[in-house]
């Protein structure tokens, strides 16, 4: 399996299950969506939200957490983190990632 289940279970229990959630396998690991809006995902690396551009530097204060970059490219607005963040950092950035999917139309 190329992503950890166990971290999948706790991103989904940060998430909770509501309307528009689902899930979908991509990047090699498991997305989280919102109306189809990428959350965030768990993949073999670690973790990763979508926290949009403007909240990027608050996401990146926190300690474990960096850029995105699967190609060496950046992409911006997409944060990847450790997988053993404390529980208070991923609450966190999953509140950031949610307001982000939140404030951009459904697909």
């Amino acid at each position: 399996m190329p992503f950890d289940e166990s971290l999948a279970n706790a991103m989904r229990d940060d998430l909770g299950i509501g309307p528009g959630m689902a899930e979908k396998k991509m990047f090699g690991g498991l997305c989280f969506l919102l109306n189809g809006n990428m959350v965030c995902g768990v993949h073999k690396g670690g973790l990763m939200y979508r926290v949009g551009k403007t909240a990027e530097a608050d996401a990146l204060v926190f300690q474990g957490v960096r850029p995105l970059s699967f190609t060496g490219r950046r992409m911006g607005g997409i944060v990847e983190a450790d997988a053993d963040l404390p529980d208070s950092t991923r609450a966190a950035l999953t509140t950031m990632a949610l307001a982000h999917a939140a404030s951009l139309p459904a697909k």
